[in-house]
């Protein structure tokens, strides 16, 4: 990456913080054309700059200068450190009247944010947050494109579970992992292959579809609905074939999604876990034990597919990061180890049910490797069992 300065060449970088300051064709002084709806925001140029360096997150921390993630790294860019002062002016003026409320009672607020770039609109998902007294942001870019599978290199079979009439699939993950990506591209295959109304309830909404085959209702929580609940509660009544709830972070969120899945829609949502199997133990850990068997009894009936995945850096030019997926589908087995909590026997069933479209991470890394993705020696790293994929890689242990 070629070097050109932002700001003034005295900012040093931060003490202890990432170490070169990122550079590149950006110019976060530069200003930028912006459509009528709005005027130009001082902060707009930083926005401006993570499109053009390419970079998935922008990070603005009082006594820091803005940092952004490129190819997963942090980076400051060449700006001066912002100060108390500056931080309010920057981010403020994004906020409406109900925004700020929300940041001022709860500590934080979420809300999409739209900037022009070079002729086109990009989409920020923006969480403000206070940390030690002072206000603080972290932006994540969301891609304009929805890519499709290949082009996300996921598993074909993921297929099967956009091709469901009914219940419930699940991404896991943890924040960043590109859990909503997937989502959309699921929701765009839908869109591209059946004629169906799906509506969404998003806080904020990241993806904007455009209707191909589908009917399309896309609603914010706050502007569009005043709270998920009573979102949920219009849902059923607008003949919804699927439904995207968002993440489930709460005994209401799931009990509601779950309700919708059992009166025959097809439901997609998000949760924070590590694997497909641990999914399970996370949900039910929402619930006091006494409702265990219920919620049980409610996942296994219910609940078609689990995807969960993390992000690895890419070594094949032009592609940046690739998400290495386990696949969990509900089949007869993995409902009786649900119903009767035998969870620790469902990672052995997923690696002996590759002849069925499901996956574990040492297989989906292995198949990266293979495609000359990623870096054999990353893969190693981030493996939850090394052993195993070493002993896949030798051909030992993978059909």
């Amino acid at each position: 990456m070629s070097t050109t300065e932002s700001a003034s060449p005295s900012a040093a970088p931060p003490p202890g913080g990432p170490s070169p300051a990122v550079a590149g064709e950006a110019d976060i002084d530069k200003p930028v054309a912006v459509g009528n709806d709005r005027p130009r925001l001082e902060i707009d140029r930083l926005y401006e700059a993570l499109v053009r360096l390419q970079g998935s997150d922008l990070h603005l921390k009082v006594g820091q200068p803005p940092i952004i993630r490129v190819k997963g790294a942090l980076q400051p860019l060449k700006a001066p450190r912002i100060d108390a002062e500056q931080m309010k002016r920057l981010c403020m003026p994004m906020l409406d009247e109900r925004q700020k409320k929300i940041l001022e009672h709860d500590g934080g607020a979420d809300f999409a944010y739209t900037v022009p770039v070079d002729g086109v609109r990009w989409r920020f998902r923006v969480n403000l947050l206070y940390q030690q007294g002072s206000l603080g942001l972290v932006a994540r870019r969301v891609n304009n494109k929805i890519p499709d599978f290949k082009g996300l290199f996921l598993p074909p079979s993921i297929e099967r579970l956009c091709q469901l009439d009914q219940g419930m699939v699940l991404l896991a993950g943890v924040t960043g992992s590109g859990k909503s990506t997937t989502i959309g591209s699921m929701l765009n295959y839908i869109n591209q292959n059946y004629r169906k109304h799906i509506l969404t309830l998003e806080d904020p909404i990241e993806f904007v579809f455009t209707e191909d085959k589908c009917l399309i209702n896309q609603r914010e929580v706050g502007t569009d609905v005043r709270n998920f609940e009573i979102g949920m509660k219009h849902a059923v009544r607008e003949d919804p074939d699927i439904i995207l709830v968002g993440e489930l972070r709460d005994v209401e969120t799931f009990k509601t999604a779950i309700h919708a899945a059992e009166t025959g829609h097809l439901v997609f949502g998000t949760i924070h876990a590590a694997s497909a199997p641990s999914t399970i133990t996370r949900i039910l850990d929402l619930f006091p034990q006494e409702e265990h068997a219920a919620i049980r009894s409610a996942i296994a009936f219910n609940m078609k597919g689990i995807i969960a995945q993390k992000l690895l850096k890419s070594i094949k030019p032009g592609v940046s990061r690739v998400p290495i997926v386990e696949m969990m589908f509900f089949d007869v087995l993995v409902r009786k180890y649900v119903l009767e909590e035998q969870e620790h026997l469902l990672a052995d069933h997923i690696k002996k049910s590759a002849k069925d479209g499901m996956q574990d991470f040492t297989v989906s890394l292995k198949s990266l490797i293979d495609q000359q993705l990623i870096d054999r020696h990353d893969a190693l790293e981030i493996a939850p069992n090394r052993e195993a994929l070493m002993m896949a890689l030798k051909g030992i242990g993978v059909s």
